[in-house]
């Protein structure tokens, strides 16, 4: 056979099973969405009522997907953390406590691990949530709520490997944790404050007036100042932007390396010429409690690279420029 064209059998073979892969966890996921009701909600309002945690426990697959669920609840507003069903039986069991309530993962419903707890989670009054693949096993019998993540088929072409069915309680898990998200008000600050070492807590968290330049470090020049001195003062500051300010030093206007093109195409004279003459009036500009992001936003949608930051009296308090925010990590 030839090699090339043996390849290109091997390639499209590929190709196709990681599709068939996709269009049946596709399906599976999709198929979620008419059980979420009744057995959902109160899923959801047995959590939003505990007084402790959410203990997310499983075994294998179901092990390995419940340690994310966890995560993603703990991330996003519900106190919550992992226990290993068998390590539960060697003291691990000690780590749950009354006002808990724990979400069992087992798709068979059969999980004798998760099944040995069952007596021991009645005695200390916690509520069981069961996630299963079998509304009539004895986990989900026994449960106080059953959220049903059962699937046609699995992925592998045998219908052995959890594929399908690890993906579906993924889903499930990501529904509850985004339902009692938007029910406690859950904000993008309190997300960050939840992951203040990441990029997302630079951007949700730090202000213009955290980077914003000052001081000596801000260029400005009064409205009748000559140009000359208004392009020195900006290539001093090295901020690609000088503000004019009036007399009680609110901003009037903004010179900018885009408006140094236009005054030399039109060859103004530097030495005659104020700044008020040749100066953008009325310039974009953000306050110094705005969030960074926003600064990244207002520069993008108008194509800026600059921005003064003025007070709620007009006032000039600040500038910053897009280099400032990617060294701060937020752009």
């Amino acid at each position: 056979m030839n090699t090339a064209a043996h390849r290109a059998g091997d390639d499209a073979a590929l190709v196709a099973a990681g599709r068939r892969t996709i269009d049946i966890e596709a399906r599976a996921v999709a198929g979620l969405s008419s059980r979420i009701g009744e057995a959902f909600a109160r899923a959801c309002q047995l959590c939003l009522g505990a007084a402790g945690r959410v203990v997310v426990t499983g075994l294998g697959k179901s092990g390995h997907v419940g340690g994310k669920i966890a995560a993603t609840l703990a991330s996003t507003g519900t106190p919550s953390f992992f226990l290993h069903a068998a390590e539960a039986s060697h003291g691990d069991l000690g780590m749950i406590s009354r006002g808990d309530v724990v979400v069992a993962i087992s798709n068979s419903g059969e999980t004798a691990e998760l099944l040995a707890l069952l007596p021991h989670l009645k005695r200390l009054g916690a509520p069981v949530i069961a996630i299963t693949g079998g509304s009539d096993s004895t986990l989900a019998r026994d449960a106080a709520v059953n959220l049903d993540v059962s699937v046609p088929e699995e992925a592998c072409p045998h219908n052995l490997a959890p594929t399908s069915s690890t993906t579906a309680t993924l889903a499930m898990g990501d529904a509850l944790a985004i339902a009692l998200l938007e029910a406690r008000g859950f904000t993008p600050e309190d997300f960050a404050r939840s992951h203040p070492g990441g990029s997302l807590g630079r951007r949700l968290l730090l202000h213009v007036s955290d980077i914003m330049r000052q001081g000596d470090d801000l260029p400005r020049v009064m409205a009748g100042t000559a140009l000359g001195a208004g392009l020195l003062e900006m290539s001093r500051k090295g901020l690609g932007l000088t503000v004019v300010v009036d007399a009680e030093d609110r901003v009037v206007g903004v010179f900018t390396d885009g408006d140094l093109r236009r005054v030399l195409d039109r060859q103004v004279d530097l030495h005659a010429s104020t700044m008020q003459a040749v100066m953008t009036a009325n310039p974009r500009h953000i306050a110094p409690q705005a969030l960074a992001a926003e600064a990244v936003n207002l520069m993008e949608q108008h194509r800026i690279t600059a921005l003064p930051v003025v007070d709620a009296d007009g006032r000039l308090v600040g500038a910053l420029n897009i280099h400032d925010l990617l060294r701060a990590g937020v752009v």
